[in-house]
């Protein structure tokens, strides 16, 4: 072996260690959690919470930051609160009164061109996401049926400057979930679906970087608009009854005091 053919051999090598220690010193390092939590019948917060670990930041370096900023912006934007538990952790969330809310502000929080000014942000992958919402009346309840479409594609490396460092699936801890008063079913679609888990009413998927992410399920929410014509109709109902069932009829009355009236 000569010295050129050895040196390539070595710096080979290296690069092969730089690689498997950069996929260990940052492994699980970032924790992003989206979650829809149904409060009450059509009515509840979209909730996400990014915890970078201090590797991470000191790795992804200003565009990073330029994110988290870029995000409490768009979050009060929509009506939101953030909560800056530190440098790197923040916790954002954002009320609805509908599921047609939810899936408007949904889309314009997480839409990848919302900010197109902060240069720093563009450098970070593009990343798109889609949340769909439909619903059929039946009477007293709702069925709701969520779709999700999130394209992770372009995380399926994580790399600076053009140099690939470890594979996105190592340091990136990437969940979404939904939870709701009765519950959820999840409908799965594809073999490589995101793994979901159940905890309660809620419904837990752990995404898959570097792949394009497909969830449904299906809930059910009880109908405003349905119990309050029901209780309408209720209430209308009882009162005829306690009417004619209780209080004397005033037909009868007035015949009663006219015949009286008469036989004087």
């Amino acid at each position: 072996m000569n010295l050129s053919t050895f040196r390539r051999s070595f710096l080979g090598l290296k690069h092969l260690c730089l690689v498997l220690v950069a996929s260990l010193l940052l492994s699980g390092c970032v924790d992003y959690q989206v979650g829809v939590n149904f409060d009450h019948a059509n009515s509840g917060e979209l909730v996400q919470h990014i915890k970078l670990g201090e590797r991470f930041s000191s790795f992804g370096g200003d565009p990073i930051y330029e994110w988290l900023n870029s995000i409490e912006q768009r979050a009060r934007q929509e009506g939101g609160k953030v909560r800056r538990l530190s440098k790197d952790e923040i916790i954002v969330t954002i009320p609805f009164n509908n599921s047609q809310v939810l899936q408007k502000k949904f889309n314009t929080f997480f839409h990848p061109n919302t900010n197109p000014k902060a240069e720093s942000v563009s450098e970070l992958p593009k990343i798109e996401s889609n949340m769909l919402l439909y619903q059929n009346n039946f009477l007293l309840l709702v069925r709701n049926r969520l779709i999700y479409d999130l394209d992770l594609r372009s995380l399926g490396l994580i790399s600076s400057q053009g140099n690939v460092l470890a594979n996105a699936g190592s340091i990136l801890d990437l969940e979404f979930s939904l939870k709701t008063p009765w519950g959820a079913r999840n409908i799965q679609k594809t073999e490589n679906a995101p793994q979901v888990q159940r905890n309660k009413n809620q419904l837990v998927w752990k995404l898959n970087p570097g792949e394009l992410n497909h969830i449904e399920a299906v809930y059910w929410l009880p109908s405003p608009m349905g119990i309050g014509t029901l209780l309408i109709v209720v209430f209308v109902t009882a009162g005829f009854y306690l009417r004619y069932r209780f209080m004397p009829d005033p037909r009868i009355k007035f015949a009663s005091n006219s015949a009286a009236t008469v036989g004087q």
